[in-house]
């Protein structure tokens, strides 16, 4: 059989066609905070069915242009709030100016074969894991876990208590030169782990960032960072000119910025 070169075309599901409307209606009849006529009242006016008009809010909300609140409604949503992820900005290995980094837990454990391939250590040595939350005005945007192999930390005090621990590692990182970093961004879903400290259901999309540092010339921490996409946006360099934000058609596209000093 021969082929044309041409396309199939795809019909468009009556409830995109419908998120395209209301985003038509919500940038030009609603402003932040304004709550939405009912599911009845949007159904009627737009003729379409109640599960329908469900299928393009859920979307809505998923691309963070909407909020659910319980006893409320449905919300139009804050614009996303930018959140630089550049050194300059973030320190050094993100102890934030503007943003706070809360500590969640401080774990020392050997190596899995994954890891010890990012970090290029031997299969079970010793790796300190730091996991961390990232607020902005109070909001949780970021979970992040930074795996620190023990060799880089050689002079890495005693601890009595966990949190200790994770002060002590963040310290001894901080005084290490770094010298060279990369960091890449995809599009991923939220595990539940991550899910339950971002208050998001499991699934959710999210922006996962991979940064690697360097010092004397070698690796010396691996910081996995995942964001909501619902609710911040990345910026990279002084200016923030670049912004990665999620598009529900692009599951597959993946973007990545490369620094070195």
């Amino acid at each position: 059989m021969g082929t044309t070169g041409q396309l199939t075309s795809v019909p468009e599901p009556k409830y995109w066609h419908l998120r395209t409307v209301l985003l038509r209606a919500i940038d030009s009849e609603f402003s932040t905070g304004q709550v939405l006529p009912n599911e009845r009242e949007l159904a009627a006016r737009f003729g379409v069915a109640r599960a329908t008009l469900r299928q393009a809010l859920d979307q809505l909300e998923l691309e963070g242009r909407l909020v659910r609140r319980r006893g409320i409604g449905t919300l139009i949503a804050a614009p996303r709030v930018g959140v630089p992820v550049n050194r300059q900005e973030e320190g050094w290995p993100g102890a934030g100016r503007s943003q706070a980094w809360r500590t969640v837990d401080c774990t020392t454990a050997p190596a899995s074969p994954r890891l010890a391939k990012h970090l290029g250590i031997a299969e079970g040595a010793t790796v300190h894991t730091v996991r961390r939350v990232r607020l902005v005005e109070g909001r949780a945007v970021a979970t992040e876990s930074l795996h620190v192999p023990a060799s880089a930390l050689p002079h890495l005090p005693g601890f009595r208590a966990e949190s200790d621990r994770a002060r002590s590692v963040l310290r001894q990182l901080e005084r290490l030169e770094v010298d060279g970093e990369s960091r890449a961004v995809e599009l991923g879903v939220a595990e539940a782990d991550e899910a339950a400290l971002l208050e998001r259901p499991p699934g959710s999309p999210v922006l996962v960032m991979t940064t690697q540092y360097a010092s004397a010339g070698r690796l010396v921490a691996l910081a996995v960072a995942t964001y909501r996409a619902d609710t911040c946006k990345l910026t990279f360099g002084e200016a923030g000119l670049v912004e990665v934000t999620p598009v529900a058609a692009a599951a597959g596209a993946s973007a990545e910025v490369r620094t070195a000093s």
